[in-house]
């Protein structure tokens, strides 16, 4: 068998998986690789140095590519300020309850649902947290504790 014709089933192969993934950026890099070893197969190209091309531009478009790629054009990615609030104290307007799925804090004059990251302990209204996290929409909290002077 040729071998110009096994890279060439490869490329479909590899093709073909990407357009089965819809465009989520599975298999373009090797079937890249795989073309661009076809062409040494043609030309005439040790079977090793046709290997070699495969792995070393397939990979390399993968690692250069795959990150640029991914934040550039991640739809479900959306910028938003809501991590402003991180690290921020706010004060409990609702008792928060994870087991009642309630809860909301005030945040620079903001209202935000709000859940307790200590799990099951409840917060009561007035009490002060930290932001530490967000899920969602959802300011994750924890308690600040109150310092205490001693003498």
């Amino acid at each position: 068998m040729n071998i110009v014709f096994v890279w060439l089933v490869l490329f479909v192969v590899f093709l073909v998986a990407e357009l089965v993934t819809a465009g989520a950026l599975v298999s373009i890099w090797f079937c890249i690789g795989a073309l661009v070893a076809l062409a040494a197969a043609y030309f005439g190209a040790a079977f090793w140095l046709q290997i070699t091309l495969f792995f070393v531009v397939s990979i390399g478009l993968l690692l250069g590519t795959k990150p640029f790629l991914k934040k550039h054009l991640d739809p479900k990615t959306m910028a938003t300020n809501a991590d402003r609030i991180l690290q921020n104290r706010g004060i409990v307007e609702e008792e928060i309850n994870n087991l009642k799925g309630q809860g909301a804090v005030k945040i620079d004059g903001k209202s935000w649902t709000a859940r307790n990251i200590d799990g099951e302990a409840v917060i009561p209204v007035d009490a002060e947290v930290l932001v530490v996290g967000i899920e969602g929409v959802k300011a994750m909290v924890k308690v600040v504790e109150k310092e205490t002077i001693s003498e």
